[in-house]
């Protein structure tokens, strides 16, 4: 066993060996403690680190240990001043205590901790050192581990917010130009930055008023209420600074005070967190609800006759009928079934519509004399769609109006859709209120355009006109801005269709229309197909009848009598029907999107020869995206008699 001396100078660091039994390179603890604490310091200013190395190497090697201390002491009371050698020998005093209470210690907590494990029993032992050392532990763990599942608990939290805000985000808001975060106006930190303070404000009062009248605060809740109804009072339906009232700054600092007021005696991090996220989930809760009814008063709007067009119906199909037989005819009739004039269909119960189709059409015509138009309407507005263009005629071109209800061989027995749409499963989805499927997904799906066969009547162009070659499909919602003639020019390579094709990088393909979870549908068509319009198409009738394009219509339709294929319209079917058979024409031919894309370019709209309203915004509601509708109102005469009676503005 080492002599206690050299068992202190390895625990203290020194190094020592043996060197003729003697020991050497020890350095006690108080010259350690010295060393440490006061010299090392000073050392780096280099006052006295050179003198003390100097003096202690230059001892001699034969010296004992304890001459070598005593040297080295001497050496040091004649550098140190008196006060510091009375520090010093506290500190080694101290050190020494230090030293045999921890001895203590230790000895003690290995004494009790033998007596606990031979003596499990002994109650004695509950408050020992080692048991008091055990639970300070075990403490530890146990906030670590709080501390980890707060963590993880925040964690969660944020994601909880991330996800709602993500989510409003993608809200499409209906009612534009209103306050919102996530406006791109709103980027602008001084933009508008009054407004957005008020109403910041109002949502932590809201905060501070829930937890205020948990808390029992009474007092402050009905002070909060009071400031709250004041800032909604000023702020208003306001959108901007300079929409505000002008007390504005001072419900602003009033407000500012009381909700210091209740962060100084409410706040709670926590608690005012829960209430931002369940705000948050309400806010966009609300938001989807009120998206649903937007869309629910779209779609209602979109499917109503404005009160001036019906007015300006019912005035000329009065009219009509009281005009003599011989006066109800249109001229140049023999026009009609001649191939070789440019032939048009036109299907439509809206008469200013109509108009607005044949007329930009004549005024953009090179040869009007060449065109025909063969409208077909229903039998509620075929008097007035007769009389109107019996009162303004196409110029030149020739026009005739047919009832679709005179096609007698259109019935239940030969048109499919026709059949489907008697059945009681059909009536009960288009007029029970409460059907499962009522949702807004499925409302623009519920179009009563879709029971009107002047929709369907598309699919029977061969039977409807037997006598011509190829004639142009357009819709009631166009605008013809250049002369078409060049069409019926086009080759279209033994395909049925000509038509625009409408898909980009990844919409408006096949899969956007029909149901591919369906085998018949995975089966014969391809998902990555591109989609094309209806509104503008040359269909190539003599092709038609060689390749029973009817027929092929009959058989997709019958196979969706259950709506398992596709939703309700026109395209889906006729996307399969003129599957591979279809010709793209020209983009510029057919620009589509005025009836809901706000973001369509001018040039591309001007360079455009026929521009499509397809959508719910149809530029005779009011709904209309204004910035388009001039292109459609410019072919209408509001001084026509019959347009003025009935208060039609352009």
């Amino acid at each position: 066993m080492p002599p206690p001396q050299q068992a202190l100078a390895a625990r203290a660091g020194g190094r020592c060996s043996r060197d003729g039994g003697r020991v050497c390179g020890f350095l006690p603890p108080a010259v350690l403690l010295l060393f440490f604490l006061i010299l090392a310091p000073l050392a780096v200013r280099g006052s006295i680190r050179e003198p003390i190395s100097s003096g202690i190497q230059d001892l001699p090697s034969h010296m004992g240990t304890d001459q070598r201390e005593q040297v080295a002491v001497q050496k040091l009371k004649s550098i140190l001043t008196k006060q510091t050698l009375q520090n010093v020998s506290h500190v080694e005093k101290s050190y020494s205590l230090a030293e045999l209470e921890n001895n203590a210690l230790i000895s003690s907590l290995q004494i009790a901790d033998v007596k606990l494990h031979n003596n499990p029993d002994d109650q004695q032992l509950l408050d020992s050192p080692a048991k008091l050392i055990r639970r300070q532990l075990r403490e530890e763990r146990h906030e670590q581990k709080q501390m980890v599942f707060t963590q993880q608990d925040d964690e969660a939290v944020v994601r909880l917010e991330n996800a709602a805000i993500e989510r409003s985000k993608a809200v499409d808001s209906a009612v534009l130009g209103k306050y919102s975060i996530w406006r791109r106006e709103n980027e602008n930190e001084n933009s508008d930055s009054r407004v957005r303070l008020m109403r910041d404000q109002i949502i932590m009062g809201r905060i501070y008023s829930v937890l205020a009248k948990s808390r029992n605060k009474l007092d402050l809740y009905q002070e909060l209420l009071s400031r709250i109804k004041e800032s909604q009072h000023v702020a208003g339906e306001a959108n901007a600074d300079a929409d505000l009232h002008h007390s504005a700054s001072d419900k602003i600092k009033a407000m500012g005070q009381v909700l210091s007021k209740a962060k100084e005696a409410l706040y709670d991090c926590k608690a005012v967190t829960r209430r931002l996220r369940a705000m948050l989930q309400s806010a966009d809760e609300q938001v989807r609800s009120l998206k649903k009814q937007s869309t629910f008063l779209s779609q209602l709007a979109a499917k109503t006759i404005p009160n001036g067009i019906h007015c300006l119906s019912m005035r000329l199909t009065i009219d009509y009928y009281l005009l003599p037989l011989e006066k109800r005819k249109f001229p140049r009739s023999e026009n009609l079934e001649n191939p070789n004039l440019y032939h048009y269909a036109l299907f439509s119960d809206n008469v200013l519509a109509a108009s607005v189709v044949v007329n930009s059409t004549i005024m953009n015509a090179k040869e009007p004399e060449k065109h025909v138009f063969h409208l077909v309407t229903d039998k509620l507005n075929f008097g007035a769609m007769n009389m109107w263009f019996l009162l303004n005629p196409p110029g030149k071109a020739t026009i005739h109006v047919e009832n679709v209800d005179d096609f007698k061989w259109l019935n239940s027995s030969y048109c499919p859709v026709l059949r489907q749409l008697e059945s009681a499963a059909m009536k009960e989805y288009y007029f029970k209120a409460d059907h499962p499927s009522a949702g807004s997904s499925n409302l623009k799906y519920r179009n009563p355009k879709y029971l009107s066969m002047l929709n369907h009547l598309r699919f029977y162009l061969p039977e409807v006109y037997p006598k011509l070659d190829k004639i142009l499909f357009l819709d009631d919602d166009i605008v013809v801005q250049k002369d078409l003639t060049a069409l019926w020019s086009v080759d279209l390579n033994g395909n049925v269709n000509g038509a625009v094709e409408t898909c980009g990088e990844s919409f408006h393909r096949f899969d956007k229309y029909l149901n591919f979870s369906n085998p018949h549908i995975a089966r014969n068509f391809d998902p990555n197909a591109c989609g094309w319009a209806y509104g503008m198409n040359m269909f190539d009738l003599k092709e038609w009848k060689n390749k029973d394009i009817t027929g092929i219509y009959h058989k997709w339709q019958n196979m969706n009598e259950d709506r398992v294929l596709w939703k309700l319209g026109t395209l889906p079917p006729g996307l399969l029907t003129f599957y591979k058979l279809t010709h793209p024409l020209e983009k510029s031919w057919h620009v589509l999107g005025l009836g809901y894309n706000p973001t369509i370019d001018h040039s591309e709209i001007e360079n455009a020869a026929v521009i499509h309203y397809n959508g719910n915004m149809k530029p005779w509601l009011e709904l209309a995206m204004t910035r388009y509708r001039p292109y459609w109102t410019k072919y209408i005469n509001y001084d026509h008699p019959y347009v003025r009676t009935c208060k039609l503005k352009e």
